[in-house]
């Protein structure tokens, strides 16, 4: 009786050794699945959502700091706005990659003003606007701020704001964004915490719209 179990035992481990020997090996260096590439943040391009140029790949610089807005988030935003900005006077004060004003170009906006103040994004900028012949975009070098309080009262149908989160510029920005887009325009912040409606209409804004995307507070943004 014990002589059979042995070679039960026997054969049994011999069919294993042939079973483990025919399955394909995985080595560290090829993972089960395909490892997926990262988002804007981190591949060093913005894509653009939708409009004239939609889903034109656009190559950003990678640097620390610079933090292209979502897709998502973009997205929502245009959903927002309706799509449509045929005629709009858009204004995108701290334009980094330009992904926010690019955006509203590409949905028909007859006026984006892009407003950067380093000179590696600046000229990148420049790159993007003649790659895509974007006749109604213009790049300039200076202070987000300053260019909004250059504006004439009331002159903007879009502000887009995404200042640096570790910045002081929030409420300057927000300020002068109040006093540049008219009755009927919008202001798009982008902050790392969500605004609440005293300190808005302390500054003459009403929150229309906000969305929480991660460490992201989107908010849509009307004159008070």
């Amino acid at each position: 009786m014990s002589s059979r179990l042995s070679m039960a035992k026997v054969q049994a481990a011999l069919r294993k050794g042939v079973a483990s020997a025919a399955a394909p090996v995985r080595s560290a260096a090829s993972p089960a699945a395909p490892v997926r590439a990262r988002g804007a943040q981190g591949a060093g391009e913005i894509r653009i959502i939708g409009g004239q140029w939609k889903r034109t790949r656009l190559p950003v610089p990678q640097r620390p700091g610079l933090r292209p807005t979502p897709d998502r988030v973009r997205e929502t935003l245009f959903n927002w706005l309706g799509q449509d900005l045929t005629g709009w006077r858009c204004l995108d004060a701290f334009a980094g990659t330009g992904a926010l004003g690019l955006e509203a170009a590409s949905r028909g906006a007859a006026s984006v003003v892009l407003v950067e103040q380093d000179g590696e994004l600046l000229a990148r900028l420049q790159q993007h606007v003649q790659r895509l012949q974007a006749r109604s975009v213009q790049v300039r070098r200076g202070d987000g701020v300053a260019a909004l309080r250059q504006c004439a009262a009331a002159s903007l149908d879009l502000v887009l704001l995404d200042p640096p989160f570790d910045s002081a510029l929030f409420q300057p920005a927000l300020q002068a964004a109040a006093q540049a887009v008219g009755p009927q325009g919008w202001v798009y912040l982008e902050a790392p915490q969500a605004w609440d409606e005293a300190a808005l209409a302390s500054l003459g804004l009403a929150l229309h719209r906000h969305l929480r995307a991660g460490a992201v507070h989107a908010h849509l943004l009307r004159r008070a």
